[in-house]
């Protein structure tokens, strides 16, 4: 009987999952959203008991199986297209010493992809002053401290422009001091954060293919 439930449970699970990759992939949902929306597609109103969510590895791989069955023709493009501008925008942000995180990093960006930046800087003022000498107008909003239990850090969203089209990009403003000890890769996963030497390479290697 307990062995049924389970196999049950990880089919669930495992149905949310490709729903939620779906989601994601095609309408630009976010991974909680898109969690949430393919649960109340596949249970309905019931209650969702919590074990039945994937976690958002298993979405992640769900999302890579996605694009290579569905986009496989457009979606490399998509993502060089959006980790050369990332590069770029690095680049001119160097004294921030900005990272590149989420999709654009992990391979999974599509079309409705933005572009995700943490900035280490000792005053958030200074990215907000840069950004105002370029004249780059943004909202300021926050976002989650990628160490659990820490207070929300502010975020700066623009759209950057290139020729007619435009791209969100999105800055996460964190001290200086966060820096340390955040770049470290567990052995056996990939890198939440990349800097513009890690993209370089990456870059590289996707032109190679």
């Amino acid at each position: 009987m307990t062995s049924d439930r389970s196999s049950e449970t990880d089919l669930l699970r495992a149905e949310i999952a490709v729903a939620a990759a779906r989601l994601i992939a095609e309408d630009g949902d976010d991974y909680g959203s898109a969690k949430r929306r393919a649960a109340r597609q596949i249970l309905g109103a019931s209650k969702v008991r919590g074990e039945l969510l994937p976690d958002n590895a298993q979405i992640e791989e769900e999302v890579r199986l996605h694009h290579a069955l569905f986009f496989a023709d457009t979606q490399p493009a998509r993502l060089l297209h959006l980790r050369q501008l990332a590069l770029a925008l690095m680049s001119d942000l160097s004294q921030f010493s900005p990272y590149l995180t989420g999709a654009v990093l992990n391979g999974t960006a599509s079309e409705h992809s933005d572009i995700h930046l943490q900035l280490f800087t000792e005053s958030a003022k200074d990215v907000e002053i840069f950004l105002l000498n370029k004249n780059i107008q943004f909202d300021v909003s926050e976002s989650p401290h990628f160490r659990t239990g820490h207070a929300p850090v502010e975020t700066v969203s623009f759209l950057m422009r290139q020729g007619a089209q435009s791209e969100g990009v999105h800055l996460s403003l964190y001290h200086t001091d966060d820096l340390r000890g955040s770049i470290k890769v567990q052995p056996g996963k990939r890198p939440e954060r990349a800097n513009a030497e890690m993209l370089r390479r990456l870059i590289e290697e996707e032109k190679s293919l």
